[in-house]
């Protein structure tokens, strides 16, 4: 259960923007993005998914930021009254959709801040999804390096030892001498390598991100979708809560995510399946060994190509992950008509400089507020973030002004040395 994930993280003092207000769309207003999203859905051909916690609320998960999240009610010295367990809970209706989007090539790639394991039991393609922050049902063996799927969730969280031995048999017949670790991140641990350069190659490739239920606020999983509009993508956001990319996105539909996804279902002509035991890993896992080793290649290169982006350098390693900064007052949300006639740019730029080193240098798990380094000045009026006001209904199209994003740069010297990383942001 969520509860016990969070009791097992180390203690941590700053958690994030917790327990801000949901919002929800008129039905006609949903209606319009609905449509607007399904159109450009058909239109891209690299669409990649990101999901956080908010897809898994209607399984009796609980969320973390949201008003009855773990941490919004562990601020208030209580704990969610609903709360099931990770080994009882089953995939929603998103789930079951994503999985049903990926077969069919409306979806291409999907990447999870989860580790309740909703994504892998509802069989979906592993080799078209990665978790960055690791999977309840996974363990890794320290010593050969291999996963294996579990038939139980794992009681520990921090990468620990669980006392289990590995699995695997080498070819003399021996057993590896090696034991299973859950796969689960602590704050600060680093990301799995394989699954976050996936996940920012995909997102650099995509011509169009879908963020499901996330508030984006943990980094470097909440800046990828950043890196589809640095490239020339689209942005569309879906959460009840505000989160820190609205002021990127071309379209926010604020809905929850198992309805709207019925929605768009009904327009592209595609019928949910429902939950099959049978096809769940995690259950086979209880009566045989089951390694988890799906091969997962790179984004097309001629989908980079047009970008300036090579797959050399898609995967920007950082030494130190940026600290996290939160502002008071600096998430509050302003008035509907003073953001649309606002133009935000940034006045100052904040470096990021790494080591000379090899290229295995470590990617940190932290919480950072991405627009904590803007500063905000008025200009002339431009393009309105479309929401929920009768106004920017009338106007659906993309505006022709490209948007300059947040996004992590990196510069390679002829050894393959790592030099200074540069983050700049300019929000339009």
């Amino acid at each position: 259960m969520s509860c016990s994930y969070a009791d097992g993280l180390s203690k941590y003092e700053n958690k994030g923007i917790c327990g801000l207000p949901e919002v929800h769309d008129q039905e006609d207003d949903l209606t319009i993005k609905v449509i607007q999203l399904v159109q450009w859905i058909r239109e891209s051909k690299h669409v990649v998914v990101h999901t956080g916690a908010g897809i898994s609320t209607a399984a009796g998960i609980p969320d973390f930021r949201g008003p009855n999240g773990v941490w919004t009610l562990e601020e208030q010295g209580e704990k969610p009254q609903i709360n099931i367990s990770f080994d009882s809970a089953i995939p929603t209706k998103t789930h079951m959709a994503i999985a049903e989007f990926v077969k069919l090539g409306l979806i291409h790639f999907v990447v999870s801040q989860n580790v309740d394991g909703l994504h892998l039991r509802s069989g979906l393609n592993p080799e078209k999804f990665c978790e960055l922050h690791g999977n309840m049902f996974l363990e890794k063996c320290k010593q050969c390096q291999r996963l294996f799927i579990r038939g139980k969730a794992s009681v520990t969280v921090g990468q620990k030892c669980t006392n289990q031995a590995c699995l695997w048999r080498k070819p003399n017949g021996r057993m590896c001498r090696g034991k299973l670790h859950d796969t689960i991140l602590d704050w600060e641990d680093e990301l799995p390598e394989k699954d976050y350069e996936l996940a920012d190659a995909h997102s650099r490739a995509a011509d169009l991100s879908l963020c499901l239920g996330t508030t984006l606020q943990i980094v470097p999983s909440g800046g990828l979708p950043l890196l589809t509009k640095k490239n020339g993508g689209r942005l569309v956001i879906c959460n009840l809560q505000p989160t820190n990319c609205d002021q990127s996105a071309d379209v926010i539909i604020h809905d929850y995510i198992d309805n709207l996804i019925e929605k768009i279902a009904v327009h592209l002509g595609v019928s949910i399946p429902v939950y099959c035991p049978q096809k769940d890993p995690t259950l086979k896992a209880k009566s045989s060994v089951v390694e988890y080793s799906p091969l997962r290649p790179l984004p097309p290169r001629h989908l980079l190509k047009h970008k300036s982006v090579s797959l050399n350098n898609v995967l920007p390693r950082l030494t130190k992950a940026p600290k996290r900064k939160f502002e008071k007052g600096h998430r509050e949300r302003k008035d509907e008509t003073e953001c649309q006639s606002t133009k935000c740019k940034v006045t100052d730029k904040k470096i990021l400089e790494t080591t000379q080193g090899h290229s295995g240098s470590k990617i940190k798990f932290n919480v950072k507020d991405l627009t904590s380094i803007c500063s905000v000045t008025k200009e002339e009026p431009t393009q309105p973030i479309y929401n929920s006001t009768k106004e920017s209904n009338l106007n659906l199209s993309k505006s022709g002004d490209e948007e300059t994003i947040p996004a992590i740069m990196m510069d390679q010297n002829t050894s393959g040395n790592t030099n200074a990383i540069k983050r700049e942001a300019a929000l339009e």
